[in-house]
């Protein structure tokens, strides 16, 4: 079995009816309990997000919205008054322990539209590169339900892809998953592993769980789904008891989805193998022996730009002959690659007027091409 101390980027997907009870309000005793446990992983060197549901919970309790299914107006405004409180619940639990908390509103579209989602990713890995939690939840003031996720399940793994995370944590009332839902079914037996997702897996899953709950073992399978594709192991834990990371570590019964790869090997698959190239950049030899060497490449080395091409988009890179060198995701549109292709990277903020990246493509948005083949770098 994984261990969850052992993984390097975490996701932790934290679902409202553990964070939020109908009359009580916020279960404050547990979520001291769950930052305690995300404390110790963060001190162990992991980066750590936390992807929280409950602003609706919470702000229809503030509000006194009662009925069991709210109106889309509704919902929108118990999210607008619960996610202040539940911004300052997180920030106050989290600065106990000496750590920043940032706050993240996403919709559907800022994970998949492509500029919105470079964006969020490039956010996320600037907290991330300064010790920040990133607490994340989907903006139900303004999604509506054609453009929405409805469920914190699938965004937590598809915020996990954003983030190159290599875990998913999905933080549930149960143990994780059974043949078949073992409320209706007491002969429902435990999966503690799923090495691939099948027909067979897909068609264990339940309905919603709960009133306070959008989410149920369906979505959690769709989130495995993008997860494990993305190069992350997905755990499903029971989140009911208090320090419910800490039990997972000590050996509490949980479900595994296993990936394949890693989060660096998935994305540079994709970049090799799905993208259609929008552009070319040549490069000097100087260049070719650095991105061959696993570096980044730098706009000193690019000695001509072709195409129409726009930030993040993917372009091929050739050497001094014409060939093939690699394939990336490029970190400035033609327009500007054009002004400081052969420049300095001190150079690049007087010519462009702005202070960009200093790579004209990152290493980890680089695949070399080997043979003909798209070989991952620094991943083969």
């Amino acid at each position: 079995m994984p261990s969850l101390s052992g993984f390097r980027r975490i996701v932790i997907k934290v679902g409202s009816s553990l964070l939020v009870e109908r009359k009580g309000g916020l279960k404050k005793a547990w979520l001291e309990a769950l930052t305690d446990d995300i404390a110790a992983l963060h001190a162990g060197g992991a980066d750590v997000l936390v992807v929280s549901s409950g602003a609706i919970a919470m702000g229809r309790t503030v509000l006194g919205l009662k009925k069991p299914a709210l109106e889309l107006e509704e919902a929108q405004a118990a999210a607008a008054v619960g996610q202040i409180a539940l911004a300052r619940v997180w920030a106050e639990s989290l600065a106990r322990h000496g750590i920043t908390a940032a706050q993240i509103l996403l919709t559907y579209g800022d994970t998949e539209e492509r500029r919105r989602y470079l964006n969020a990713r490039a956010t996320l890995g600037t907290l991330l590169h300064h010790r920040a939690i990133p607490v994340i939840n989907e903006n139900d003031t303004v999604a509506t339900t054609e453009i929405r996720y409805g469920d914190n399940d699938r965004l937590a793994a598809r915020v996990g892809s954003m983030a190159s995370a290599d875990c998913v944590v999905l933080l549930s009332d149960i143990d994780g998953l059974f043949t078949a839902p073992p409320q209706k079914d007491p002969q429902a037996e435990f999966v503690p592993v799923v090495p691939r997702i099948t027909a067979r897996i897909e068609a264990m899953a339940g309905g919603a769980a709960s009133e306070l709950s959008r989410g149920g073992m369906m979505t959690k399978i769709e989130a495995a789904k993008i997860a494990t594709a993305g190069g992350a192991t997905m755990l499903i834990a029971n989140g009911l008891r208090l320090n419910p990371l800490q039990s997972v570590i000590e050996g509490a019964r949980c479900t595994w989805f296993l990936s394949p790869s890693s989060p660096v090997t998935a994305r540079k698959r994709w970049i090799a193998g799905t993208l259609e190239p929008r552009g070319m950049l040549v490069i000097d030899d100087g260049a070719v022996k650095a991105i061959q060497a696993g570096k980044s490449l730098l706009p000193a080395g690019v000695h001509r730009v072709e195409g129409s091409f726009a930030r993040g988009d993917c372009v091929v890179v050739r050497g001094p002959d014409g060939g093939e060198v690699a394939r990336g995701l490029v970190a400035y549109d033609a327009v500007d690659a054009i002004r400081i292709a052969g420049r300095g990277t001190r150079d690049i903020e007087p010519v462009l007027g702005y202070a960009g990246r200093k790579e004209i493509i990152h290493r980890d948005d680089l695949v070399l091409s080997s043979d003909g083949a798209m070989g991952v770098n620094g991943d083969e």
